[in-house]
C-alpha cells in the first residue's frame, strides 16, 4: 500500500495523532505486521516522525526450531525420524511456510526434488521472489549475500566492500543491519577482538542451499535423489549442520548443563606465528562461561555415530593450545564435540570433554 507518491505513513500519522488519540474508550488497536522488515524498522520501529514514541509492544517472530518442526510435523502426520528433520532444516531452516509444503507419504529426497528440482518445483523461484518482497531495490542486498556465500567463514565489512565494490558508507551499515533483523546474516566480534573487527556471516540455510545447488542447476527432478556422497554434498553438510548448531545454542548450553550461567557464544581465530608458538587456528563455535570455562566446540556431521581418530584429536588440541597461548587464558578449556548421532568409544574418545549430540538439539 505505501507506494511512491501514496503518502501513506503521513496519512497514517494524521489520523492516529487526530481520530484516535481523541477517542474517549481508547479502544483502537493497530497491528503492523509485515515481511519486509526494512519497511517496518523505518517506518514504524524507528519512526522521527508523528509515529514516533507510539508504540506499544514488538513480537519478533523467531524461526522454528528443530522441536517446533518436529512438532508441526506430527500435526501434519508426516513421519521423518529427527536425523531426516536435521537434514531438512539444513535446507529449509525454521520457515513454516517451507515446512508447510512438505508432503506425507514421500522421503525427505523425494520432498525436497518436488519442492526445488522438478520442472516448475514451487521453490525454484523463490529465491529472486523473496529478496524482492522483503527488500526495495534487492540487488545489492543479493550481491551482500552473495559475497557472504562464496567463503564458509565470517568476513569482515572491508572485504564486503572488495567482493561488492559497494563503498563503505551508512547505507552499507544500513543494508547490513536489514539483512541481520531478517535472520539471513550474523554479525559477531571474535573472542578478544575489538567490535571494529566484527564479522558478517550467512546463517539463512535457505540461502546457502539455494547458492549451493539451484543457482546454476539444470533442475534434474531426481537431483538430490542421486546426490548422495558426492564431493559438493559432503562439503554443503558440513557448513549447513554448522548453521543448524548456531540455531540452536540455547539447546547446546542446556545440554552442556549451563543454561543458567552467563555466556558469551562467539569465534575466534589465529593465524601461524612461529615467534609466539601458534600453528594457527579456526574456532567455529565458542562459548566463553562466567564460571571460568571455555567451551571449543567442533560441530560434526555425521551419518552415523562418529568416530574420532587421530585427526580429529590432534585439530582439538592444536586449537586449544594456540587458544592458550594467544589469549593467555586463565579459564579451564573443554573440548566439545556436537554431533548428529552418539560418539563411538575408542583410545581418543576420552579427550573429549562435553559432548551434544543431534538428540540433544530437540530439548
Amino acid at each position: 500500500m505505501d507506494t511512491k507518491g501514496s503518502e501513506l505513513v503521513s496519512a497514517l500519522e494524521h489520523f492516529w495523532n487526530g481520530w484516535v488519540t481523541a477517542r474517549q474508550e481508547k479502544d483502537v488497536i493497530l497491528v503492523v505486521c509485515a515481511s519486509a522488515t526494512y519497511w517496518m524498522m523505518d517506518n514504524i520501529v524507528n519512526s522521527k516522525g508523528g509515529l514516533h514514541n507510539r508504540l506499544t509492544g514488538q513480537i519478533r517472530l523467531k524461526p522454528f526450531t528443530l522441536a517446533e518442526c518436529e512438532e508441526y510435523l506430527t500435526t501434519k502426520k508426516i513421519a521423518f525420524n529427527r536425523h531426516q528433520i536435521i537434514q531438512c532444516y539444513m535446507i529449509l531452516g525454521g520457515v513454516p511456510y517451507y515446512w508447510s509444503l512438505l508432503k506425507k507419504g514421500k522421503s525427505l529426497p523425494q520432498n525436497i526434488d518436488e519442492l526445488f528440482f522438478k520442472e516448475g518445483a514451487f521453490l525454484q523461484g523463490e529465491y529472486d521472489n523473496l529478496y524482492k518482497a522483503l527488500f526495495n531495490k534487492p540487488d545489492q542486498y543479493i550481491r551482500i549475500i552473495e559475497a557472504l556465500c562464496s567463503v564458509n567463514k565470517g568476513i569482515t565489512r572491508e572485504d564486503i566492500c572488495k567482493k561488492t565494490r559497494i563503498p563503505s558508507s551508512g547505507d552499507l551499515t544500513k543494508k547490513l543491519k536489514e539483512l541481520e533483523n531478517c535472520g539471513f546474516i550474523r554479525k559477531y566480534v571474535p573472542f578478544g577482538a575489538e567490535n571494529k573487527n566484527a564479522l558478517y556471516q550467512l546463517i539463512d540455510n535457505y540461502t546457502l542451499f539455494y547458492n549451493r545447488f539451484l543457482k546454476n542447476n539444470a533442475y534434474d527432478e531426481n537431483y538430490w535423489k542421486n546426490a548422495s556422497n558426492s564431493g559438493e554434498l559432503n562439503a554443503w553438510t558440513g557448513i549447513a549442520f554448522e548453521r543448524v548448531c548456531l540455531e540452536h545454542i540455547a539447546q547446546i548450553k542446556d545440554a552442556l548443563g549451563i543454561s543458567g550461567v552467563q555466556t558469551e557464544v562467539n569465534s575466534w581465530k589465529c593465524e601461524s606465528d612461529s615467534d609466539r608458538g601458534l600453528l594457527g587456528s579456526q574456532i567455529d563455535l565458542l562459548i566463553v562461561r562466567k564460571d571460568q570455562v571455555i567451551n571449543v566446540c567442533e560441530m560434526k556431521y555425521s551419518e552415523s555415530d562418529y568416530v574420532p581418530d587421530m585427526a580429529f584429536d590432534k585439530a582439538m588440541r592444536r586449537r586449544i593450545s594456540d587458544l592458550q597461548k594467544a589469549t593467555r587464558t586463565k579459564y579451564a578449556i573443554h573440548s566439545t564435540l556436537i554431533t548428529t548421532y552418539d560418539v563411538e568409544e575408542n583410545s581418543y574418545y576420552g579427550n573429549i570433554q562435553s559432548i551434544v549430540t543431534g538428540e540433544d538439539l530437540f530439548s
